[in-house]
């Protein structure tokens, strides 16, 4: 079984285990992504997209596409432009595709980790450890002319 899904503008076909890369999403390796626009599984065709149909993805990676060259020239003018652009993607396997299906959150190993550094400052506040005053910044000072 197959699907057609849009992201970042553009129309995919996968099926179960494919690997595509796409325009730039959030997301860190290891991470789930969600497609919920769905044009077409199988053989339903949405209207202009499918209700209640994802398909479920795994980022494998986060890169940046080779250089493309634009040159852009015109005969006799004295004219040239050269330019270079490395597009960002994304690496995602497609893991589940289907009706109602239950949707896997991000792996959160890497966002629990965020909150114990986070615990630190304020249990040493707690302690009644106060924080040293903040230095202010002497106002300039501006020496008037005197008019002759």
């Amino acid at each position: 079984m197959f699907a057609v899904i849009k992201t970042g503008g553009k129309q995919y076909k996968v099926s179960k285990d494919d690997i595509i890369a796409v325009e730039m999403l959030d997301g860190e390796a290891g991470g789930t992504i969600v497609f919920g626009e769905v044009l077409m599984l199988g053989d339903k065709i949405g209207a202009p997209r499918l209700d209640n149909t994802q398909v479920v993805g795994e980022i494998i990676r986060q890169f940046r596409d080779e250089k493309k060259i634009i040159f852009k020239k015109r005969r006799r003018k004295h004219y040239r432009r050269r330019n270079g652009h490395r597009q960002h993607l994304t690496l995602v396997k497609i893991t589940d595709m289907g009706m109602g299906i239950a949707t896997v959150a991000a792996k959160p190993a890497k966002a629990a980790a965020a909150p114990k550094k986070a615990a630190a400052p304020k249990a040493a506040a707690a302690e009644g450890a106060e924080k040293p005053a903040a230095k202010k910044t002497a106002a300039k000072k501006t020496a008037k002319k005197a008019e002759a």
